[in-house]
């Protein structure tokens, strides 16, 4: 049986920026233990990143009411005689952990990395293409001359503070993604759409297709509706919608 490969699109705003904060949390835990000076460029650049998206909201809030909204929803079923009491229990625990330690945080999100100096004269150099070279940037070619353990050291301290970020939104997303079953769907001529319950508003929409078919989706919608278009792509052409009938898996994820 082929391997199924998952694609995701956002449904709403606040889902966007989670997952864009999920993909950046995991840019960092990937490159930060690994030796090479060029992972830790990788690195601080996810690092930088993650302080321009947590910049333009109050993700911190944005989290902790989403966190709550959850809670309330799970207090809703408690009392379905389908429901495992213990595994709720668990998950509500976790939960409260987690609101919790997002309350604990002091300020705005990466305020360890946002308001470091040296941090703060990369992101200048950053936005220009090549801008941090060792000639732009003595200073960093310096620290990434340095040993491992050294390097390790410091993002850890830049990054501390996003433990708990990091812990609710895996929390949150993972709550989302299995809170809907699947259920097999075509596409006829490589088009589906669907229109969706304006009362019970989907959050995330997940394709997934088998790992060795040539086409991939493109997704595109709101609240109320979702269209997907299936694409082949040859060498590097420009991606052609199929006209072939595709087979995929579809989750709602309304929760």
């Amino acid at each position: 049986m082929s391997n199924k490969l998952y694609f995701e699109h956002p449904l709403n705003e606040r889902i966007r920026t989670f997952l864009r904060l999920e993909h950046l949390c995991e840019k960092i835990e990937y490159f930060r233990p690994q030796p090479s000076h060029w992972a830790t460029r990788a690195a601080i650049e996810s690092l930088l990143d993650l302080v321009t998206v947590t910049s333009r909201s109050d993700i911190k809030n944005e989290l902790i009411r989403e966190l709550d909204r959850n809670l309330v929803t799970l207090q809703r079923v408690r009392r379905q005689p389908s429901i495992d009491l213990t595994v709720l229990d668990t998950i509500v625990t976790q939960l409260e952990t987690a609101s919790k330690n997002l309350s604990q945080i002091n300020g705005q999100i990466a305020t360890l990395a946002r308001e470091d100096e040296f941090l703060k004269a990369i992101a200048q150099r950053n936005s220009i293409p090549g801008g941090a070279c060792s000639f732009d940037l003595p200073h960093y070619h310096h620290l990434l001359m340095k040993s491992q353990v050294v390097r390790m050291q410091l993002l850890e301290r830049w990054s501390t503070d996003l433990t708990p970020v990091n812990d609710a939104i895996r929390l949150v997303l993972s709550l989302a993604r299995t809170s809907a079953m699947p259920r097999e769907e075509k596409a006829i001529q490589g088009f589906f759409q669907e229109t969706l319950d304006p009362a019970a508003p989907a959050q995330l929409v997940r394709i997934g297709l088998d790992a060795d078919l040539p086409y991939f989706p493109e997704i595109s919608g709101h609240r109320n509706r979702f269209s997907i278009r299936f694409l082949t792509a040859e060498d590097a052409q420009r991606p052609i919608q199929t006209r072939d009938d595709i087979s995929f898996t579809l989750i709602c994820c309304i929760f």
